[in-house]
């Protein structure tokens, strides 16, 4: 059985398909509390000191701070109700410096929001996150 575990690992890593690490967990947690409006789950995965970019639609601007996000969460929280979360294309990217996670999501309520996302990580908090709306976007499930 320690055979076939360790062939498994080994072949995972030659072709890289491993399963994905901490930081894609994280982004999918992520993108789950946004869904459900869970706005004290979101604002404990920021730095203090992260960036969010919201490109399109009425909540577009940069954002700067965990406080300020944590506020921008519950605007979006209370305008949208809970959200059907879809996940697609999710890949991560890692070295010892950071991970950055990039998704097609999309967000089913009133109505849906087809978001490009970029989330990158360092020390395991999110440092910058790019919430890009896009309409033509393609979700699997959709």
């Amino acid at each position: 059985m320690k055979r076939t575990i360790l062939s498994l690992s080994l072949f995972f890593a030659a072709t890289g398909s491993a399963v994905a690490g901490q930081a894609a967990d994280d982004a999918k947690l992520h993108f789950q509390a946004i869904g459900s409006g869970d706005t004290a789950l979101l604002a404990r995965g920021y730095a203090d000191n992260a960036q969010l970019n919201w490109i399109g639609g009425p909540l577009d601007g940069t954002y700067t701070g965990a406080a300020n996000i944590s506020g921008l969460w519950e605007k979006f929280a209370k305008a949208q109700g809970p959200l059907k979360v879809s996940v697609d294309k999710l890949e991560e990217s890692a070295n010892p410096s950071g991970t950055t996670v990039t998704a097609n999501v999309q967000f089913e309520g009133k109505q849906p929001i087809k978001v490009r996302y970029v989330l990158t990580y360092r020390q395991g908090k999110l440092v910058s996150e790019t919430w890009q709306i896009d309409p033509k976007l393609m979700v699997s499930g959709y």
